[in-house]
């Protein structure tokens, strides 16, 4: 069997290590690029990828300044070039060159907090700065919100997608944070009608984790954002789409119907499975035929009822096909779905399952099955 390959050691390892300090031995001239290397090489074993980071920035700082106003000037001296300015996505910069970011924070936070936001500001020109970012709205909210304002207008989108992603409120593997929809929403109106897609993906994202939190008022402000007209109708099309996905999983009446699916639609619909009774590592094949008697647009999902070992139930949400159902002419869909034996996220147990599927965020059909080992 193949060895499992770590992200771990694909981000951090002799190569990458060495470039960094390829990098910081080039611009300071007393740096000793061979002992930071194996400093940094010898921690790594027992150290898991978010500890890894700050291992690489205690090594880091054994060779630099004590003041931080020094130790910023030779961070910053030392960051290699910016990011390929005529990129507009998925241009997000290597894990070695967070370390300003956790140095920014250690030592800067406090007491140089103006330097230590010029340094994040260099910095996320070449990796995105949205974790350290965090500490300093905790810390400092109405000074870094002020900050940020004018970062919204910048010409470098690195730094635009920075103000977004940085005041997420759900934030994966980040520090939380404490701001209210009114704090950051100024930002997402002036962000929003932004020309790259690597900030309108981080709008979105931003907003889906308001959904979750406030799902009127991201209803209403996609509205608005529409009738001002400052984006094109197609990329605020795909903001809507991202933006709303989670309250689409959940049927959400407003948020359907800001996609354009009535949820009252007049749809009937009967599913029908292939077998009552699906081994585990086997899959269930299914058809929906849906019939209306106008001519609809509609978004189908379908929700599996998994049983679980405690006896209770979890149910995940699956898409399965927006389309348009003619009048009095049946649309038939199909879809197999598998259920993995070896998969690692989410265990199946044997027993009695069932599935619904929904229309526009309404259930129109339902079926049991049954799982076997």
């Amino acid at each position: 069997m193949a060895e499992k390959f770590l992200l771990k050691d694909q981000l951090f390892n002799a190569a990458s290590v060495g470039q960094l300090a390829a990098e910081f031995a080039a611009a300071l001239p007393d740096f000793d690029a061979n002992r930071f290397a194996a400093d940094a090489l010898a921690g790594f074993p027992e150290r898991e990828l978010m500890a890894r980071m700050g291992w690489m920035a205690d090594c880091l700082e054994d060779q630099l300044a004590a003041d931080f106003p020094t130790m910023a000037a030779q961070l910053h001296a030392a960051l290699p070039p910016r990011l390929d300015p005529s990129k507009t996505d998925d241009d997000f910069g290597r894990f070695i060159h967070a370390l300003p970011g956790i140095l920014a924070v250690r030592h800067g936070l406090e007491d140089h907090r103006a330097r230590a936001m010029a340094l994040l500001y260099e910095a996320t020109q070449r990796f995105s700065m949205e974790f350290y970012i965090r500490a300093f709205l905790i810390r400092w909210p109405e000074e870094t919100l002020a900050e940020l304002a004018v970062w919204a207008r910048n010409d470098n989108y690195h730094v635009r997608r920075l103000v977004s992603e940085g005041t997420r409120p759900r934030l994966p593997w980040a520090q939380n944070i404490d701001l209210v929809p009114e704090q950051t929403m100024p930002l997402l109106d002036v962000l929003h009608a932004d020309p790259a897609r690597f900030v309108t993906r981080s709008v979105a994202n931003h907003l889906n984790d308001l959904s979750k939190i406030v799902p009127e008022l991201v209803i209403n402000r996609l509205a608005a954002w529409r009738a001002e007209g400052r984006q094109t109708e197609k990329e605020l099309d795909w903001i809507t789409r991202h933006a709303l996905r989670t309250l689409i999983k959940q049927g959400h009446s407003g948020a359907m119907a800001a996609l354009g699916y009535h949820p009252d639609a007049p749809v009937t619909a009967r599913i029908m499975l292939g077998q009552e009774n699906v081994p585990i590592g086997g899959a269930l094949e299914f058809e929906v035929e849906l019939v209306s008697g106008a001519e609809i647009p509609v978004l189908v999902d379908y929700r599996i009822s998994f049983a679980r070992a405690s006896g209770k139930t979890a149910e995940k949400v699956f898409k399965l096909k927006a389309a348009k159902v003619d009048a009095g002419k049946p649309l038939r869909l199909s879809k197999r779905h598998p259920f993995k034996a070896a998969a690692t996220t989410f265990t199946l147990n044997a027993g009695a399952h069932s599935i619904t599927v929904q229309v526009n965020g309404r259930d129109v059909a339902f079926a049991n099955f049954h799982l076997t080992d």
